[in-house]
């Protein structure tokens, strides 16, 4: 035979220590000391309509939620149910200047309420009133439980129309900043297509400008270097080598690679890419082959190709020059 150990009665066992002073706070309803049936039975009718109306609030909440006066609307309609005469018990809720209110709703003097806060402020309140006068309790004809059951639901419509708030800001916040978002993308958009007009035109004017020199001002100066005695013939020739340094793309392409390359060093380099020597531009330009000389070295060490076994000539002709990082002075 298996001995079972016996559970020692309720009023021999060892009772859990009273909660902490600060747990005791939450602690608002006491416990009952009645023992008649009927009147424990009713209390435990109460606690359920209770416990049913912290449950309904919560799932009034889930169907509610971004719109708080739609929320306010369904909660009149279903706090009467959770009192001890739900048959003539009628709700009214006040907050943010609005007013919402259940059906046969009438003002009396059996009236309960309890406010409203919203990030600490009093903004609204919630009152539950009795159509008939009955019996005293606690509270006028109100029970205590009743009593901490309003203060709960005040607390909890607070919290969540202070969700409600928060979410509705973000929500907000999200739209401008898809708006903005989108501003700046149609902008950037707006920008590209001026660039890109901008860069054709400037192509435009730039095809203009060649031809204009090329069927214009080039057979003009052809003409007028025939009749021009051969001392002054090189003007002439140093007005077209000026103007085709102004209508070539390399002057403009190394030009904007390499920002720190003066005027002299860019035409130089034309001048090297087309093959001539040292001497021609020398005597072109009215300067010593030493100045020229120095002017290679420059043109060399901000291309990077000092020290290297690389012919300048051959370096501008091959178009390695480009890509390059620029080189300062």
């Amino acid at each position: 035979m298996v001995n079972r150990r016996t559970s020692p009665a309720p009023e021999d066992s060892q009772r859990l220590p009273f909660p902490s002073k600060d747990l005791a706070l939450l602690w608002r309803i006491p416990f009952p000391t009645e023992t008649e049936p009927d009147r424990i039975e009713f209390a435990l009718r109460e606690r359920i309509k209770e416990l049913n109306c912290l449950y309904g609030v919560s799932q009034l909440a889930e169907r509610n939620l971004y719109s708080i006066d739609d929320l306010l609307q369904e909660l009149v309609n279903f706090l009467p149910y959770s009192w001890q005469y739900p048959e003539i018990t009628c709700t009214r809720i006040f907050f943010k200047g609005k007013t919402f209110t259940s059906g046969k709703f009438k003002m009396t003097n059996w009236r309960q309420s309890s406010r409203i806060y919203l990030y600490h402020e009093a903004v609204g309140e919630v009152s539950i009133f009795y159509l008939e006068e009955c019996p005293p309790a606690d509270e006028g004809p109100f029970l205590q439980e009743e009593r901490v059951l309003l203060d709960t639901v005040a607390e909890q419509i607070g919290t969540i129309a202070t969700r409600i708030s928060a979410d509705l800001e973000l929500q907000e916040t999200n739209q401008q900043l898809t708006l903005e978002r989108k501003a700046l993308q149609e902008a950037n958009t707006a920008l590209r297509l001026v660039l890109t007009r901008i860069e054709q035109e400037k192509q435009e004017i730039h095809r203009d400008i060649k031809t204009n020199v090329e069927k214009i001002l080039m057979p003009i100066l052809d003409a007028l270097a025939l009749q021009l005695p051969p001392f002054q013939k090189k003007y002439v020739e140093m007005l077209q080598t000026n103007l085709e340094d102004i209508t070539s793309p390399f002057i403009s392409q190394l030009s904007l690679s390499y920002h720190s390359m003066t005027r002299t060093e860019i035409v130089i380099c034309n001048m090297i890419r087309n093959g001539m020597r040292t001497k021609e531009i020398a005597e072109m330009r009215g300067v010593s082959e030493a100045t020229i000389n120095r002017h290679r070295e420059k043109i060399r060490r901000k291309l990077k190709i000092t020290n290297q076994d690389i012919n300048l000539a051959t370096f501008l002709e091959s178009n390695m020059w480009r890509g390059k990082r620029v080189v300062t002075d």
